[in-house]
């Protein structure tokens, strides 16, 4: 156990992989909650794995959610779970980090595969401990991952974790120098992902290594001298920025399973600590992307007429704007967005519904982001149409594609500027929920490496 490890929530884990004989492009399947509205996409990675172990098997996409055959599903995860154990076809590895280069059309970012301890995670508003979530926890969405962990044998991943390093002290030595260090994978993702190399990080002096530079960036004074906070902020070291919803499913399990446990057993029980990949917000290979919204089984022109009522009596001036193409749509919308000065308060959001284009305006927004000024009435919306469904989209073509099919209605949203996460979320909170995107959805994190958190 190296020093200090836990002062900062980390633990060196035993992780599982994919034994030698398994095709990897196979094994490797993309993050669940992503596609939600594609259900082609989930066919198609189906069809291209058939029968082969894969982490297809043991996970479940949330295209499927609110299909009548959840149980099963769950079950047969269950034992695949067991089966992949007993049968070989994950093999352990020495307690270690994993190093991983991810080539993607930006560049290729690097990430650190660690485990965090789940006691020092609170995804609850007002969390000031060393592991927030970056984004509002919705508890509806925990109860089919909270079952699947229950009953699980193992977890593979899709949590992304953010460090703020601007010095590059974290991660990026690592690639310096990997002469020494084994090559556990180095492959072609399916389906755009791009490619994947995996490095294992053994060495006690390298880990200790990686542990003392993380300490560095909690030490409270340098803490609250970066961010020109007083000791009533506690430290965030670790912003979780993929997979919230993940990771705080695992927390409910683990509160929930260290009822039955002595303080001894709790102390090191595997279900007590979450598999993650730590990135640096700094990496110039991590985009943070918008993360649209679309309206499912409405009447645009009663939506537009609902929004009007909902911000003018919370005295939100509320007006739109409708034009004939996209084209002219994006012209007035970026002109307006380059000529925006730091005063003004109006957030503009476009938006499509059929074959039209608008552009809505709300003045002196109650939120500082148009995430937020839009999900507000979303959310209201919701409560009292209980017929209407929304999904969050990552890319501008889908949701117009989405948005311009009958009964829908698009809406488009800015990037966030991710050098703000850690300041916003240290002041503010979380942010409202998918506010951003690290990535477009085939640049998330794939299923790979796993954990054992049973006993």
């Amino acid at each position: 156990m190296p020093k200090n490890s836990n002062s900062i929530g980390i633990k060196v884990p035993e992780i599982l992989l994919p034994d030698s004989h398994i095709d990897y492009s196979k094994w490797a399947v993309i993050a669940c909650d992503q596609y939600t509205s594609q259900r082609s996409y989930w066919n198609d990675v189906k069809k291209e794995v058939g029968d082969t172990p894969s982490a297809l098997h043991i996970i479940f996409p949330e295209v499927y959610l609110e299909d009548n055959d959840r149980d099963r599903r769950i079950a047969d995860i269950t034992k695949t779970m067991k089966n992949y154990l007993e049968e070989g076809v994950l093999r352990p590895l020495s307690p270690s980090f994993l190093y991983v280069e991810r080539r993607l059309h930006s560049g290729i970012r690097k990430g650190l595969i660690v485990a965090l301890d789940l006691e020092q995670y609170d995804y609850r508003a007002g969390s000031q401990t060393l592991i927030r979530a970056t984004e509002g926890t919705v508890l509806d969405r925990l109860p089919p991952r909270i079952r699947i962990r229950q009953g699980a044998a193992l977890e593979i991943p899709h949590i992304m974790v953010l460090i703020d390093d601007p010095q590059s002290t974290v991660i990026e030595p690592i690639s310096e120098d990997l002469s020494q260090t084994d090559k556990l994978y180095d492959f072609d993702l399916m389906r755009n992902g791009g490619h994947i190399t995996g490095y294992r990080i053994g060495d006690p002096a390298s880990i200790q290594r990686i542990v003392d530079a993380l300490a560095k960036l909690a030490d409270p004074a340098a803490f609250r001298n970066k961010y020109g906070v007083g000791e009533e902020k506690g430290v965030l070291l670790f912003a979780v920025g993929d997979g919230n919803h993940s990771l705080a499913a695992a927390k409910a399990c683990w509160e929930d399973r260290k009822k039955n446990l002595s303080a001894e057993e709790a102390a090191d029980h595997p279900a007590r600590f979450a598999l993650v990949e730590l990135v640096n917000v700094h990496e110039e290979a991590l985009v943070f992307e918008p993360i649209h919204r679309v309206l499912f089984h409405i009447d645009p022109v009663n939506v537009i007429g609902d929004m009007k009522k909902f911000y003018d009596s919370s005295r939100q001036d509320f007006a739109y704007e409708l034009f004939d193409s996209e084209k002219a749509m994006k012209k007035e919308y970026l002109s307006y967005e380059d000529s925006k000065s730091e005063d003004n308060r109006s957030h503009r959001i476009p938006f499509v519904f059929r074959d039209r284009w608008g552009i809505l305006q709300i003045d002196r927004p109650k939120s500082n982001l148009e995430a937020g000024t839009l999900q507000t009435f979303l959310d209201e919306f919701l409560k009292g149409n209980p017929g209407v469904t929304v999904d969050y989209i990552h890319g501008w073509d889908t949701t117009a594609e989405l948005g311009w099919q009958p009964g829908n209605i698009g809406f488009f949203l800015p990037a966030m500027n991710k050098d703000d996460l850690f300041k916003t979320v240290i002041l503010d909170g979380a942010l409202p929920r998918k506010t951003f995107s690290m990535g477009e959805a085939y640049e998330k994190r794939f299923y790979l490496e796993c954990r054992r958190i049973s006993v």
